[in-house]
């Protein structure tokens, strides 16, 4: 497993939740919005297991919806509790990324000084 996937399954959970909270999606909606989000290794075949995942734990929740295009779409929302641990993550991510950025040693430019 590379180093980006090792990361990415650590943070994956908390940017499908962030997305989510910001409009209902389907599961290949989200692949694309990951995508444009730079996230371009995130496949669907990766999306599925953490939508799963997410929904056994009760953070979000899937509704059938009829579709213009083809098939009926899963779409997800957040559930209370989704909302709780988004926000816990998010206050985590906080604590952790400042420090971790400053061991790494922040950005390009300040490592070049």
């Amino acid at each position: 497993m590379s180093v980006r996937s090792q990361l990415l399954k650590g943070i994956l959970d908390g940017c499908v939740l962030a997305i989510i909270e910001k409009e209902e999606v389907y599961g290949y909606e989200l692949s694309q919005k990951l995508q444009q989000y730079g996230l371009r290794d995130i496949s669907e075949g990766t999306i599925y297991p953490v939508l799963l995942r997410l929904q056994k734990s009760n953070w979000i929740i899937g509704t059938m919806r009829p579709s213009e295009s083809g098939p009926n779409r899963k779409y997800y929302s957040l559930t209370a509790e989704g909302k709780e641990n988004l926000e816990l993550i998010r206050k985590e991510w906080e604590l952790l990324s400042v420090p971790i950025t400053t061991i790494l040693g922040g950005n390009k430019s300040e490592r070049n000084r």
